[in-house]
């Protein structure tokens, strides 16, 4: 099994939701193999379909003001915030590619696990709560324990959108705008936050990267551009043939160079 990896930068919001209903039809149709988008977003605020507005403490003239963008989308979930410093990842999945196929439930258990493998890689502790959906740390003595990674995704004829948010040096002030994920007097937190050094995105998303192959026993094989991901599309199903998959690349000798930014909206891969 092969997971296809494209990290692509800090790409607004928009362009991104386009960008994963493209892949996730070409998925359904079997053109692509299972894809892992690995990003940043400028500041916005996200409402899923459990969401409540009043979740949402900002006026919208206050969030104008901050240059942040509200959109409301069909993940699950309540509110949350995305923004530069945070590794987002969309898995772009067909759940029956898996031997055996994976379930909605225990592909957010997986998920988690790859968060919590993730935070162990860089020496923080962290754990499921029973009832809830994401990663928190642990509570020690004057300090409660705090969401450092949040979860939603949508799943439509067993292929998956949208995925985790991993704040690694994301502004936490930004979430004082809202009431994370729905739950009051929950704190968050970060990797440099727990750490109190400076931690790159890019070295948490090659880490991201290697534990979503141990935890969905895959190959990931690092992309430079989505042109790279298009050249892997299988040729027509009539044709019986299909494009020869590169070798195993688990993660890239260094990190992937800084791939050029994403420009339009992905209808182009249409």
């Amino acid at each position: 099994m092969v997971i296809h990896v494209l990290h692509l930068g800090l790409v607004p919001y928009g362009t991104a939701l386009e960008l994963q209903r493209t892949l996730m039809q070409l998925r359904k149709a079997g053109r692509i193999e299972n894809t892992l988008l690995l990003l940043e977003h400028p500041p916005v605020i996200t409402l899923g379909r459990n969401a409540r507005l009043d979740n949402v403490l900002a006026s919208p003239e206050f969030l104008a003001q901050r240059g942040v963008e509200l959109h409301e989308i069909d993940r699950g979930g309540d509110v949350t915030f995305h923004g530069p410093g945070q590794l987002v990842a969309y898995p772009i999945f067909d759940l029956r590619s898996f031997e055996p196929k994976v379930g909605a439930v225990e592909f957010v258990r997986r998920l988690e696990e790859v968060l919590i493998r993730t935070c162990g890689d860089f020496g923080i502790a962290t754990q499921r709560i029973k009832g809830l959906t994401g990663v928190w740390t642990y509570a020690l003595r004057n300090k409660p324990e705090a969401k450092i990674a949040a979860i939603g995704v949508h799943i439509s004829r067993a292929v998956t959108t949208h995925g985790f948010a991993l704040n690694v040096s994301t502004d936490l002030e930004y979430f004082d705008l809202i009431v994370p994920c729905g739950l009051t007097g929950k704190p968050v937190t970060s990797i440099e936050r727990e750490l109190k050094r400076a931690v790159s995105v890019d070295d948490v998303a090659v880490s991201a990267s290697r534990n979503i192959g141990r935890v969905f026993q895959s190959q990931m094989l690092w992309l430079e551009s989505l042109d790279d991901l298009m050249a892997q599309i299988a040729e027509s199903p009539a044709t019986g043939q299909s494009t020869p998959v590169p070798a195993n690349q688990d993660t890239p000798a260094r990190a992937p160079k800084e791939l050029r930014e994403l420009h339009g909206d992905g209808g182009e891969l249409a």
